[in-house]
Order: structure tokens, then sequence, then C-alpha cells
């Protein structure tokens, strides 16, 4: 298992959140992100956009599988 604590930088709009969406998919990894004590697929639109990320939210990045450290990777670029 990898993961990462991240602080935004911007607000996560839905196009946005469409293609943290689209990043997270491309891999095979179970991934989640958490913000507070929520957590959710990060690979659901919805889901994303239910944890309503903000500028300076804190986000816990957390993927488990064979890509795992690609995953956590890439899908930190998409926020930063």
């Amino acid at each position: 298992m990898t993961e990462k604590t991240i602080v935004t930088k911007d607000s996560l709009d839905t196009r946005h959140a469409a293609l943290f969406v689209q990043t997270a998919s491309k891999f095979k990894s179970n991934i989640k992100v958490s913000i507070n004590d929520k957590m959710v697929n990060a690979k659901s639109l919805m889901c994303i956009i239910s944890l309503g990320i903000t500028n300076g939210s804190q986000l816990k990045i957390t993927a488990d599988g064979a890509d795992e450290e690609d995953a956590v990777k890439e899908i930190t670029s998409v926020l930063q």
C-alpha cells in the first residue's frame, strides 16, 4: 500500500474532478482519497465531487495494487 498526503493549491471544479477520475481509472490499483474522516473511491466522479475539495484542502491518497506507486505519483500531479 502506498499513501501520500498533499495540500491542494486550487479548488477541484467539475472539469478538474473529471480529469482526476480519468487519471485514477487508468490504474488497476484500488485507489481511495480521504479528507478528514471521509474516504471515497478515486475512480468515482460523484464521490470525488462529494468531498468538496477546495483550496488548501489536505487530502490523503491511498493506493493498493500492482501499480500503486505510479498511481499515487500521477494522481498527485493532477491535484498540484
